[in-house]
């Protein structure tokens, strides 16, 4: 029987942090600022996700006025916005410290409330105490006087050097469309670093690229591969058919560029009442010694019909 194990620490130049592990995974947060999950990998592995230690993505300016000034900065690693995306509301200064508790298996992490946005994040972490498998528990309050619509949007930032799968939607739909593809105006559709397929999109970071390249989808499947390290990243999140969703009407939308490669999911978008919590959850698993498969569709799929489940 395994034993979810969680204790603070510090961590690198990130300072004050909690980590949670089981002896087969661990995951490391951040508590002086965010919260960003800025760790989670293979006890003794690499960090499958991106750690911004030179502070190279920020945003600021004047606009940042309305919060009384300050940097946004992506850090690296999972945070939880709120969409559709805008400046500067997204990138409200998440530099606060972040209060937690400990829950059965896991925590819960809560920032400080965003003021100016009259919003209340919360993460919850609830890790298997056998196996490589996180369920992340994202939650946001209107703590606002008046109707706010939003969607919850859950971004992890990988590390560089690997290579994304998402699967295509197949449903028949007859004489009608059955997905929606949303492009950003610097998205090229001829860019080296994607491959349209039939049933599976792949999507390789480029450290040595030098634009950005975004593309959302409406993705029922629910899941999304990310191979680096010779390990397999999937995340797994709920997608509804008849849901309505930002950005055209997708539920998924991955961003890369020469840093990292962002997989995101979001939830549904709903007009929120003053004091309601909206919620959306996704599920991480790491499988170890997995080898990056090439754009060839059926050995995506046999790959994809071992490990994910349906």
């Amino acid at each position: 029987m395994g034993k979810v194990t969680v204790k603070e620490i510090t961590y690198g130049q990130w300072g004050n942090c909690i980590e949670v592990s089981n002896g087969i995974i661990d995951l490391i947060a951040t508590l002086d600022f965010g919260p960003r999950i800025i760790r989670f990998g293979l006890v003794g592995r690499e960090n499958e996700f991106f750690e911004d230690k030179e502070l190279e993505l920020t945003q600021g300016g004047e606009q940042f006025n309305v919060f009384g000034g300050g940097e946004w900065h992506i850090y690296g690693g999972h945070r939880l916005w709120h969409s559709p995306e805008a400046s500067p509301r997204s990138y409200y200064p998440d530099n606060s410290k972040v209060s937690w508790t400990e829950v059965e298996n896991g925590i819960k992490l809560r920032p400080e409330e965003e003021k100016w946005n009259q919003m209340q994040k919360e993460i919850e972490i609830i890790m298997s105490p056998e196996s490589a498998k996180v369920k992340v528990i994202h939650r946001i309050t209107n703590t606002g006087a008046w109707d706010v619509e939003f969607a919850p949007w859950a971004l992890s930032v990988m590390a560089p050097g690997g290579k994304e799968i998402v699967p295509q939607p197949q449903r028949d739909t007859g004489l009608l469309g059955n997905r929606i593809l949303a492009l950003w105006p610097y998205t090229k559709m001829n860019d080296k670093r994607v491959y349209w397929g039939d049933k599976f999109i792949t999507l390789q970071q480029d450290p040595n690229a030098e634009g950005p390249f975004k593309f959302g989808l409406t993705n029922e499947d629910g899941w999304a591969a990310y191979f680096n390290h010779n390990n397999m990243f999937v995340k797994y999140y709920k997608h509804n058919k008849d849901g309505v969703y930002p950005d055209f009407g997708v539920s998924y939308e991955t961003y890369t560029n020469k840093f990292m490669l962002e997989i995101e999911s979001l939830g549904e978008l709903k007009r929120t009442a003053p004091g309601e919590t909206v919620e959306h959850i996704e599920e991480w698993e790491i499988f170890a010694d997995v080898p990056v498969p090439s754009n060839d569709e059926g050995e995506i799929k046999a790959i994809v019909s071992k490990y994910i489940k349906k």
